[in-house]
């Protein structure tokens, strides 16, 4: 039995992933018993029996669920990027110390299991770690110098990872998803909200804010590939990582008007005529510092794999989320 603990069970990703793993399993793995930890949980999500309601910022919480000994935790827990730029004691507060005490309970842990218990810790980094200038496509080995608040918490959160995992306290691993897109249900307070309500609002038969020039340029992947990414990082033994436990993953780089060109292609100019330019400086001003494209040579080579095009994207949000009666005939 192999026991896995998701913090932020209750958001989008942490749902997608959970249905993954009761659909799919852990490769090689044994039967696995899954708990989710949130500070709430969707009406009509994931059928897992053990769903805790609760808040990691509690320091004794934290320690009473280290303290169960998973064997497997994911770290999806955060304030999004744009909350955490608004509220910058909330960001800060919510992002980064929450996980310092966990892996602290993690450690004290390993000491009492006398260095036996060393768990799988995988974490949902962010390519908001990035700062430009950039290269036209960013490497592995550039360098980590984020321009918000968010990326910076994200940051700090990986330097963490790699350290108790360097002093063998965990096998640690941050994940630094690209934006995912096209997300489900309502948007949130994330800056790149617009980048899945261009798409998504329209299919719905709603109209969708663009609140950004259609020559922005961005790195996308779906939820889909989010979870099978998440999946895959559990199966990986820890040495093929070499001490580096951070990870640039595979997307798709396109344009806003390359986005809105493969809405047309599969859903008709009716749909994609939903879509209403209204400029947003605020949000202008965070997006023009987020990278746009990448090279992840180390993580393609360790087995992660993501969507071929933006209009592959499109179809697996409508295969997977779009509600039957709003489906274009």
């Amino acid at each position: 039995m192999t026991r896995v603990l998701i913090l932020g069970g209750g958001g989008m990703v942490g749902q997608k992933l959970a249905h993954a793993l009761m659909d799919e399993g852990l490769p090689g793995a044994e039967p696995l018993v899954i708990t989710l930890h949130d500070l709430g949980f969707p009406e009509e999500g994931a059928d897992i029996p053990d769903k805790r309601v609760g808040n990691l910022a509690n320091i004794a919480e934290g320690a009473a669920l280290a303290a169960e000994r998973f064997d497997v935790i994911y770290q999806l827990a955060s304030v999004v990027s744009g909350e955490a730029e608004m509220d910058f004691d909330k960001g800060w507060q919510t992002n980064l110390w929450p996980m310092w005490h966990f892996l602290e309970a993690l450690r004290a842990q390993h000491r009492a299991s006398g260095g036996s218990y060393r768990p799988k810790v995988i974490f949902t980094s962010s390519i908001a770690v990035f700062g430009g200038p950039y290269p036209e496509i960013i490497p592995d080995d550039f360098a980590t110098s984020p321009q918000t608040s968010y990326g910076a918490q994200k940051a700090a959160c990986e330097l963490l990872v790699q350290d108790f995992s360097r002093k063998g306290f965990i096998e640690g691993m941050s994940l630094r998803l690209p934006t995912i897109c096209v997300r489900p249900g309502k948007p949130n307070l994330a800056s790149s909200s617009f980048f899945s309500g261009i798409i998504r609002d329209p299919l719905n038969g709603e109209d969708a804010q663009l609140p950004v020039p259609d020559w922005v340029r961005h790195w996308h992947a779906s939820p889909r590939s989010a979870a099978g990414f998440l999946r895959h990082a559990a199966t990986l033994d820890h040495a093929q990582l070499e001490g580096r436990t951070a990870l640039n993953l595979p997307g798709i780089s396109c344009t806003v008007a390359e986005q809105i060109e493969a809405l047309r292609d599969v859903a008709g100019a009716d749909v994609a005529a939903r879509i209403k330019p209204l400029l947003d400086d605020r949000i202008m001003n965070i997006v023009k510092g987020w990278p746009t494209a990448f090279d992840p040579a180390r993580a393609r080579a360790l087995g992660f794999t993501a969507e071929g095009s933006f209009r592959e994207i499109i179809e697996t949000y409508i295969a997977d989320d779009l509600p039957l009666d709003t489906r274009q005939s």
